[in-house]
């Protein structure tokens, strides 16, 4: 990111890309803001980000980022998303902000109290589709999804799905590769293999995406990840 100023530079792209003024925007494993901030520079103040980030240091900088910036599009919230509400323990990396966990992969990682929300009961009363979604929270991503299933599914025009694809975390957390792509599945959407080295999408299905996943469960220290898009693929 020193070199570029720009972090993940295709998924940014993709961000600018999917995103129209007055849209919403849903970034969940928010982090310090990067691409919330990114999405409210595209939807405006006529459209909405929601930023949900539980770590009390990155949500203390993605605090003062919009505050710096007079962003009122942005609602940020200190918690995280899951299927069920409640409280929970973030597991926290001493060398990667972006690497904290809702589960405890042994090590000596301390932790903090965290508070988890279900992702369709707070966002329906406050908005009625999902125009992009964000989803990258280090192994808990089935969780998030499952909370959102039932926004995601209602929704009259389907959303488009960014979210981090990492079997080895997904298993350490109580899920698999395999049951989020299924999840996934049940949206009915096309599913797309971001590569973010030729910089393009590649087109794949649900059966593909699930093999790869039990490839790399197969070895249990791999730890193959890459991000996919689920949803309308890119005009052009």
């Amino acid at each position: 990111m020193r070199d570029t100023a720009v972090w993940e530079p295709y998924e940014s792209s993709l961000v600018l890309q999917c995103l129209r003024p007055g849209q919403v925007f849903v970034d969940v494993g928010a982090n310090i803001g990067y691409f919330s901030l990114l999405a409210a520079a595209v939807v405006g103040a006529e459209g909405h980000v929601y930023a949900f980030e539980p770590d009390p240091d990155n949500f203390a900088l993605l605090q003062a980022s919009i505050v710096d910036n007079g962003l009122t599009c942005i609602e940020s919230v200190q918690a995280g998303l899951a299927a069920q509400p409640g409280q929970a323990r973030l597991f926290l990396s001493e060398n990667n902000l972006g690497d904290h966990q809702i589960f405890d992969a042994g090590g000596s990682r301390q932790s903090v109290a965290i508070e988890l929300l279900n992702g369709s009961d707070y966002l329906a009363p406050r908005i009625g589709n999902i125009d992009l979604l964000k989803i990258d929270t280090q192994g808990s991503e089935h969780g998030v999804v499952l909370g959102l299933l039932p926004l995601l599914q209602a929704q009259s025009v389907p959303a488009r799905i960014i979210v981090e694809l990492t079997p080895r975390s997904l298993r350490q957390c109580g899920s698999s590769g395999r049951e989020l792509i299924e999840s996934l599945a049940t949206l009915e959407a096309p599913f797309w293999i971001i590569d973010h080295i030729e910089h393009r999408l590649v087109g794949s299905s649900a059966q593909e995406l699930a093999q790869w996943c039990d490839n790399v469960d197969a070895v249990p220290e791999d730890e193959g990840f890459m991000n996919i898009l689920v949803g309308p693929g890119l005009a052009g």
